[in-house]
Protein backbone atom coordinates (compact mmCIF):
# COMPACT_ATOMS: atom_id res chain seq x y z
CA UNK A 1 0.00 0.00 0.00
CA UNK A 2 1.19 3.69 -1.03
CA UNK A 3 2.11 5.77 1.85
CA UNK A 4 -1.28 7.82 2.38
CA UNK A 5 -2.04 10.51 5.08
CA UNK A 6 -4.95 12.62 6.25
CA UNK A 7 -4.45 16.44 6.87
CA UNK A 8 -7.80 18.68 8.18
CA UNK A 9 -9.13 20.29 4.86
CA UNK A 10 -9.04 24.04 4.16
CA UNK A 11 -12.33 26.06 2.44
CA UNK A 12 -9.66 26.59 -0.61
CA UNK A 13 -10.22 22.16 -0.72
CA UNK A 14 -13.72 22.64 -1.75
CA UNK A 15 -13.37 22.95 -5.80
CA UNK A 16 -10.77 19.70 -6.13
CA UNK A 17 -13.25 17.51 -3.69
CA UNK A 18 -16.31 18.85 -5.66
CA UNK A 19 -14.36 17.65 -9.06
CA UNK A 20 -13.72 14.47 -7.42
CA UNK A 21 -16.99 13.96 -6.27
CA UNK A 22 -18.11 14.48 -9.67
CA UNK A 23 -15.77 11.74 -11.13
CA UNK A 24 -16.05 9.04 -8.13
CA UNK A 25 -20.08 9.32 -7.95
CA UNK A 26 -20.76 9.88 -11.75
CA UNK A 27 -20.69 5.65 -12.57
CA UNK A 28 -23.33 5.40 -9.74
CA UNK A 29 -25.44 8.25 -10.52
CA UNK A 30 -25.90 7.18 -14.31
CA UNK A 31 -27.35 3.53 -13.75
CA UNK A 32 -29.73 5.01 -10.73
CA UNK A 33 -30.57 7.96 -13.72
CA UNK A 34 -29.56 10.75 -11.68
CA UNK A 35 -26.54 11.93 -12.90
CA UNK A 36 -26.74 15.86 -13.09
CA UNK A 37 -23.14 17.11 -13.66
CA UNK A 38 -23.79 20.58 -12.09
CA UNK A 39 -25.62 19.07 -9.32
CA UNK A 40 -23.71 16.23 -8.11
CA UNK A 41 -20.52 19.74 -7.49
CA UNK A 42 -23.13 22.28 -6.07
CA UNK A 43 -24.44 19.65 -3.20
CA UNK A 44 -20.86 19.12 -2.34
CA UNK A 45 -20.13 22.86 -2.06
CA UNK A 46 -23.46 23.31 0.01
CA UNK A 47 -22.56 20.72 2.35
CA UNK A 48 -18.81 21.54 2.60
CA UNK A 49 -17.76 22.29 6.13
CA UNK A 50 -13.94 22.10 6.26
CA UNK A 51 -14.05 21.61 10.37
CA UNK A 52 -14.99 18.45 9.56
CA UNK A 53 -13.72 17.46 6.59
CA UNK A 54 -9.65 15.73 6.24
CA UNK A 55 -8.00 15.49 2.66
CA UNK A 56 -6.57 12.27 2.06
CA UNK A 57 -3.22 12.47 0.74
CA UNK A 58 -1.34 9.92 -1.48
CA UNK A 59 2.47 9.97 -1.64
CA UNK A 60 2.02 13.78 -0.86
CA UNK A 61 -0.68 14.45 -3.27
CA UNK A 62 -3.85 15.06 -3.25
CA UNK A 63 -5.86 11.77 -3.15
CA UNK A 64 -9.42 11.81 -1.91
CA UNK A 65 -11.04 13.36 1.53
CA UNK A 66 -13.69 12.13 4.24
CA UNK A 67 -15.83 13.89 6.94
CA UNK A 68 -16.86 13.18 9.68
CA UNK A 69 -19.93 15.23 11.05
CA UNK A 70 -21.17 15.48 14.66
CA UNK A 71 -25.29 15.38 14.36
CA UNK A 72 -27.62 14.65 17.27
CA UNK A 73 -27.50 10.77 18.12
CA UNK A 74 -24.52 10.08 15.92
CA UNK A 75 -21.71 11.25 13.73
CA UNK A 76 -22.42 10.93 9.92
CA UNK A 77 -19.30 9.72 7.92
CA UNK A 78 -19.75 11.98 4.65
CA UNK A 79 -17.87 13.15 1.47
CA UNK A 80 -15.65 9.72 1.43
CA UNK A 81 -14.26 10.00 -1.85
CA UNK A 82 -10.81 8.49 -3.46
CA UNK A 83 -9.42 8.80 -6.37
CA UNK A 84 -10.09 5.76 -9.06
CA UNK A 85 -6.21 5.59 -9.79
CA UNK A 86 -5.85 4.37 -5.77
CA UNK A 87 -9.02 2.39 -5.48
CA UNK A 88 -7.99 -1.54 -4.39
CA UNK A 89 -5.25 -0.90 -2.57
CA UNK A 90 -6.42 -0.72 0.53
CA UNK A 91 -6.09 3.14 0.91
CA UNK A 92 -10.18 3.22 1.84
CA UNK A 93 -9.68 0.41 4.29
CA UNK A 94 -7.08 1.85 5.84
CA UNK A 95 -8.39 5.33 6.30
CA UNK A 96 -12.02 4.15 7.22
CA UNK A 97 -10.69 2.14 9.97
CA UNK A 98 -8.61 4.91 11.26
CA UNK A 99 -11.29 7.35 11.77
CA UNK A 100 -13.36 4.10 13.28
CA UNK A 101 -11.06 3.62 15.83
CA UNK A 102 -11.20 7.19 16.99
CA UNK A 103 -15.11 7.15 17.32
CA UNK A 104 -15.05 3.84 19.00
CA UNK A 105 -12.07 5.81 21.48
CA UNK A 106 -15.25 8.35 21.76
CA UNK A 107 -17.69 5.70 22.01
CA UNK A 108 -19.31 7.26 18.82
CA UNK A 109 -21.95 6.14 16.14
CA UNK A 110 -21.47 6.65 13.41
CA UNK A 111 -23.93 6.34 10.41
CA UNK A 112 -23.36 6.80 6.43
CA UNK A 113 -25.36 6.47 3.46
CA UNK A 114 -24.41 4.88 0.00
CA UNK A 115 -26.43 4.17 -3.18
CA UNK A 116 -27.87 1.19 -4.07
CA UNK A 117 -25.39 -0.54 -5.95
CA UNK A 118 -22.49 1.10 -4.64
CA UNK A 119 -19.45 -1.38 -3.79
CA UNK A 120 -19.47 0.97 -1.46
CA UNK A 121 -21.36 -0.71 0.56
CA UNK A 122 -19.27 -3.61 1.02
CA UNK A 123 -16.64 -1.61 1.77
CA UNK A 124 -18.67 0.27 4.63
CA UNK A 125 -20.30 -4.14 5.76
CA UNK A 126 -16.91 -4.94 6.39
CA UNK A 127 -16.31 -2.16 8.92
CA UNK A 128 -19.09 -3.25 10.90
CA UNK A 129 -21.63 -1.06 9.76
CA UNK A 130 -25.06 -2.54 9.10
CA UNK A 131 -28.24 -1.21 7.19
CA UNK A 132 -31.42 -0.22 9.06
CA UNK A 133 -33.17 2.08 6.83
CA UNK A 134 -33.67 2.11 2.45
CA UNK A 135 -35.06 4.04 0.25
CA UNK A 136 -35.77 3.63 -3.90
CA UNK A 137 -32.08 5.46 -4.22
CA UNK A 138 -30.74 5.19 -0.37
CA UNK A 139 -29.57 2.73 1.99
CA UNK A 140 -29.06 4.40 5.46
CA UNK A 141 -26.28 2.65 7.54
CA UNK A 142 -24.68 2.54 10.99
CA UNK A 143 -21.83 1.34 12.87
CA UNK A 144 -22.26 0.93 16.95
CA UNK A 145 -18.95 2.04 18.65
CA UNK A 146 -16.67 -0.96 19.85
Amino acid sequence: MADWELRPAEDADVEQIAELRAVTMRPDLERLGRFDPDRVRQRLRNGFAAEHTWVIEVEGAFAGCVALRPDVDAHWLEHFYLDPRWHGRGIGSAVLGTLLERCDREHLVVRVNVLHGSRARWLYERHGFTAVTETPVDIFMLRAPR
